[in-house]
């Protein structure tokens, strides 16, 4: 369809915009510029990250794995002592930027909430030992981003949670979404 609305270009609205709704396409473009259009009401969203740091140690090994298969798998990661590593954690929320706050979330609950989900029951712990969740369940970075996510949609608001990252160490990463 077409309607009049403001055009970005032109910075008016006397050109004619389109509205597209086709998959990744969907949008709104002027048909005399081609340009974008928004209109003054439309809901924008915002994606916020935090970056915690942390630190702890664990053990790759699983239950289900005879002890010579978990040394093949693991390598010297299954080492019994353990080994440890300085956790970088991203925290992403995605919702609509509230017109009187301008805000997603507020910055200080979102800290609040890694506090009391990833600083006070990982930082400076035996994953495998101190907490609960890992003595069933192999203690990887996947499963520490899993970790993360299931006990972070508990505490922020529905629907705000976007993505956990984590940097194992500068060249591993893993990235989880809820799926």
């Amino acid at each position: 369809g077409t309607s009049s609305r403001f055009c970005q270009q032109y910075k008016s609205t006397d050109c004619v915009i389109l509205t597209l709704n086709r998959n990744k396409y969907a949008g709104q473009l002027c048909a005399v510029c081609g340009s974008s259009a928004q209109s003054s009401t439309a809901e924008r969203i915002g994606y916020i990250s935090r970056i915690e740091s942390f630190s702890a140690c664990h053990r790759l090994h699983s239950i289900h794995l005879s002890d010579e298969e978990n040394k093949k798998v693991y390598g010297k990661c299954n080492n019994p002592n353990g080994h440890g590593h300085n956790y970088k954690v991203e925290v992403t929320v995605r919702g609509k930027i509230d017109a009187k706050t301008g805000m997603v979330m507020n910055l200080t609950d979102l800290k609040k909430c890694i506090e009391e989900v990833i600083m006070i029951p990982l930082d400076h712990k035996n994953l495998d030992k101190d907490v609960p969740y890992f003595t069933t369940v192999v203690s990887t970075t996947e499963n520490v981003a899993v970790y993360i996510w299931d006990n972070m949609v508990k505490v922020l608001p529905p629907g705000l949670l976007y993505e956990i990252k984590i940097h194992e160490t500068d060249k591993n990463v893993v990235v989880y979404q809820g799926e």
